[in-house]
This record gives C-alpha cells, structure tokens and sequence, in this order.
C-alpha cells in the first residue's frame, strides 16, 4: 500500500505536466490557426484594398502580384516584384523584358 502511494506521488507530476501540456499545445495551435486565418483574410478586406500599391493586381491562377507581370523577370509575388528591381517601380525599369506570346 506504501509503495503504491509512494509511486503514485511520484508519477502525479509527470501525469499533470502531460496533461496541462495537451491543453496548452491545443489552445496554441488553435490561435495560431485563427491568426493565419485573420492575416490571410486581411489582405482581401475592403479596408486593406485601401492600402495596396498602385501596381498590385490579381492575376487569376497567380493571385495577387505587383509590378508590371508581362516582364519576364517580374516574381510574380506580393511582396517583391523582381531580382533586378525589387521595389520598383517598375515604370522606365532599364532591365524591362518583354514576354512573347505566341
């Protein structure tokens, strides 16, 4: 009866750290996954229109994209618009190549 007290005390801290642990880990990944969702979600709010670049434009197939997209060196992201010019902009760019299509 001693031994099985004494080992019972023994694993309760183990046993609650596991269990503290799961509801910790499960409450994380729950905010985490709403924050991805809201700043995903933000980028399409009327409000955030407001703010985007002028040469920002949805290109179906791509999504969003900034610079001028029938250059070949254009990124084709949100973020950066090419390696030789990166923040533009991208009128008069001297590294401008045209895409064919044929």
């Amino acid at each position: 009866m001693v031994i099985s007290l004494v080992l019972a005390v023994g694993l309760l801290p183990v046993v609650l750290s596991l269990v503290v642990g799961f509801y910790a880990r499960k409450s994380f990944q729950t905010n985490l996954q709403l924050a991805v969702d809201f700043a995903a979600n933000e980028r399409f709010r009327p409000t955030a229109r407001q703010t985007r670049q002028p040469d920002e434009h949805y290109v179906e197939g791509m999504g969003l994209v900034i610079g001028d997209i029938t250059c070949q060196l254009n990124a084709r992201s949100p973020f950066i618009r090419c390696a030789a010019n990166p923040f533009g902009p991208c009128q008069d760019c001297q590294e401008y190549e045209g895409r064919d299509y044929d």
